[in-house]
């Protein structure tokens, strides 16, 4: 069976989009090959800033025939006095047989005409000929260009195409450009066509020899690189920066790495603004001692063999001089003009146009802040609202100093910086100045799942404020994320809040929370335009439950079912939630559990069954009126069991809970046993069924048990 091999040509695709693009090439390439039957070895990709590419190893050169019974007319319709009729010639020309060699079959309707047609396979080459221009058109990206006509449009234009079965050219056609063997490789060290002579292994030798690397290649050269770099400064290490690393991969086929140097004066500004300089600016890599100081050396990599001259070294260092040039008038002019002073000026700076200036939205992250931190006060934790308060009203400053516009990477933690540098108030104690600081540079915390929540409790309830009225106001405009759209980055935020109260173990509740960051908006103009609040409230609900069991999930690595089981009780509170998710999956083993959640299951499907057939239960469960002794033991053990539960729930105590209501096993296996719910007599009958809704109701306040996949079920 041939190789297939696929590759796209084109100008630089920027870096941030390659990974998502090549993965989905390889997806719907792996997609189309099992849709037409062509499905064979693995699926590989391979991708660098001037190509993507799939190989598929030895799929079937066509598709199999394939053999199909196709239904007639009825007989009746087919014959008449024993001969076809037009109805049965028509149906043999269909099927493509004579009408002596349709076949009569026995249906519960009658009996019927029947043919079996063999559908003939066609080639992979025709297939992929045909599919594959709309499966590359359709790839996902950011930004799209257009070039020579409008109908034309892909990332960056294409310039060249491969497509070939093993050493066989398939027909394919995309944008004007018609598939080859030849490819292209590297454009500094080896500029020229590279024949590609046949599908698989052939083609990654081609590229290599042409000096294009793979993406693990390339990350192995440049890792290699850097070391060798920095050894020559001693006791040195480069920066480990994962994001950084991607980032340098995806823009180079052959990289080398040199190292460069800058004035040591340059250490006296903060190592945070040097350190985003070199990296989100230049792709530098930053050097520090053994200790973590920042050293006056940085790594670039390039995209080619190597400087023997010095002249890329000579022009980099030049570069970053004058960028952190720029940096240092940038900070010693913001710092004529201190943050408080900078408050008046976020009037004219817009957060969203509908929702008013960052002046507005400092008052209300205030009140927001202030209230989450009573809140916590209550619940028995130690907060500074002080801190809180202050923190909030200088928060958004920074984004009027000279440093922010031309760094932007940097908010929040310039203003975190110079609150540190500052004096704010006379008046403050140093250690309120500081912590007022620190909640300011980590107000932005977390911008991710894997970054680290904000370190101070007053950084976490500030972050929580921010993010909360960010996400009330776009979802009261009905700013709603909706599949891969997000432009304002609230699952962002949101995952943030979450692993924020899930970390701090902030006693929370995201319905009243939101509702009191909806309400911060009161008699603004930005309320003419909100949504109504109930259709709000469900559409908060919805999208945090599913960014609370993604958290739960993929964050914390609790199995489906059992997460599905207590947001099913509740998903309000992420501290009690976390606990009831963490008791369920410590006794979910158990051979008692494992039955309690086969019995819900039961009951509920039985509750189920009985309203659809207008079998309504009792409003209040009757205990005089049971009749057989298994009920009535369950009946007694209820109020019992629910008290001790109700009792160990309210001390946090999950676990002993869920052990409890397991030993209501042989009494609920017994009334199963025994006890037929849906009895003849009427009363009888809702009777039980309102003892089964009473088992549900008691007991499902922690976890939905029948949502708990049990072995075999």
């Amino acid at each position: 069976m041939p190789d297939f091999l696929l590759e796209i040509g084109c100008e630089e695709i920027p870096a941030r989009m390659i990974d998502a693009a090549s993965h989905e090439l390889r997806d719907r390439v792996s997609a189309l090959l099992s849709r037409e039957r062509l499905a064979g070895g693995k699926v590989t990709h391979l991708e660098t800033p001037r190509r993507l590419a799939v190989l598929a190893c030895s799929i079937p050169a066509a598709q199999p025939d394939v053999t199909e019974d196709i239904a007639g007319p009825s007989v009746s319709v087919a014959y008449k006095d024993g001969q076809p009729t037009a109805a049965a010639h028509a149906f043999a020309r269909k099927a493509g047989v004579e009408v002596v060699q349709l076949e009569r079959v026995t249906t519960p309707k009658g009996e019927y005409l029947a043919a079996k047609v063999t559908k003939k396979g066609r080639s992979a080459a025709e297939i992929l000929a045909e599919h594959l221009p709309k499966e590359i058109a359709t790839i996902y990206w950011p930004k799209n260009m257009y070039w020579r006509k409008p109908t034309e449009r892909f990332v960056r234009p294409v310039r060249w195409l491969v497509a070939m079965l093993d050493g066989e050219t398939i027909p394919l056609e995309f944008d004007g450009i018609r598939a080859g063997k030849s490819s292209r490789g590297h454009r500094i060290l080896s500029p020229g066509a590279v024949t590609i002579q046949r599908a698989g292994c052939a083609y990654v030798d081609a590229l290599r020899a042409a000096k294009v690397l793979s993406r693990g290649e390339r990350e192995q050269q440049i890792r290699k690189a850097l070391d060798a770099a920095t050894r020559t400064i001693p006791g040195a290490r480069w920066r480990e920066d994962k994001t950084l690393l991607d980032a340098v991969v995806n823009l180079t086929e052959f990289p080398s790495a040199i190292l460069g140097s800058f004035d040591p004066q340059f250490l006296a500004l903060p190592e945070e603004v040097l350190v985003t300089v070199m990296r989100d600016h230049q792709k530098y890599f930053a050097l520090e001692d053994a200790s973590g100081k920042l050293l006056p050396h940085f790594l670039a990599v390039l995209n080619t063999d190597g400087d023997p001259q010095g002249l890329i070294r000579h022009g980099n260092e030049r570069v970053l001089r004058a960028r952190f040039n720029d940096a240092r008038f940038f900070w010693e002019t913001d710092q004529k003009r201190s943050l408080l002073d900078r408050l008046d000026l976020l009037r004219n700076v817009t957060f969203q146009k509908d929702l008013g200036s960052y002046f507005d939205k400092t008052r209300r992250v205030q009140r927001l802040a202030s209230w989450l931190s009573e809140i916590i006060k209550h619940g028995g934790t130690a907060v500074r609202p002080g801190v809180i308060h202050k923190a909030a009203c200088l928060a958004k400053t920074d984004l009027t100093t000279e440093l922010v516009k031309e760094f932007t990477e940097l908010q929040g933690v310039v203003g975190g910086l110079y609150a540190r540098a500052q004096q704010l108030d006379s008046s403050l104690p140093e250690a309120t100045r500081l912590a007022i600081a620190d909640a300011i540079y980590d107000q932005y915390k977390p911008e991710s799942t894997d970054d680290d929540v904000p370190r101070s409790l007053e950084g976490a309830v500030l972050s929580i404020a921010d993010k909360a009225d960010t996400i009330a106001g776009m979802f009261a405009l009905g700013l709603v994320p909706s599949g891969s759209k997000d432009p304002f980055a609230l699952r962002r935020q949101a995952n943030g809040i979450v692993k924020i109260l899930a970390e701090k173990k902030l006693p929370l509740r995201l319905g009243d929370m939101m509702r009191d960051a909806r309400a911060g908006y009161t008699k603004s103009e930005a309320e003419k335009k909100f949504v109504d609040e109930g259709k709000y409230e469900e559409s908060l609900r919805t999208f945090f439950r599913e960014r609370l069991e993604f958290y739960l999930k993929d964050v914390r690595g609790y199995a489906y079912d059992v997460v599905k089981a207590v947001l099913a009780a509740d998903a309000e509170e992420v501290v009690d939630t976390l606990a009831r998710a963490e008791a369920v999956s410590q006794v979910r083993p158990s051979e008692d559990f494992a039955s309690i959640s086969i019995a819900c299951k039961r009951m509920k499907n039985i509750l189920r069954q009985a309203a659809e057939a207008g079998n309504k239960a009792a409003d209040a469960l009757d205990a005089e009126a049971l009749q057989d002794d298994a009920e009535k033991q369950l009946a007694a053990q209820i109020p019992q069991t629910a008290a001790a539960v109700q009792k160990l729930r309210a001390e946090g105590d999950y676990q002993g809970a869920l052990l409890e209501i397991a030993r209501l096993r042989p009494a609920i296996d017994s009334f199963f046993d025994k006890v037929m719910v849906m009895a003849e007599d009427r009363r009888l009958r809702a009777n039980r069924l309102a003892l089964l809704q009473s088992l549900l109701n008691e007991f499902s306040t922690i976890a939905d048990f029948s949502e708990i996949v049990t072995e075999g079920k």
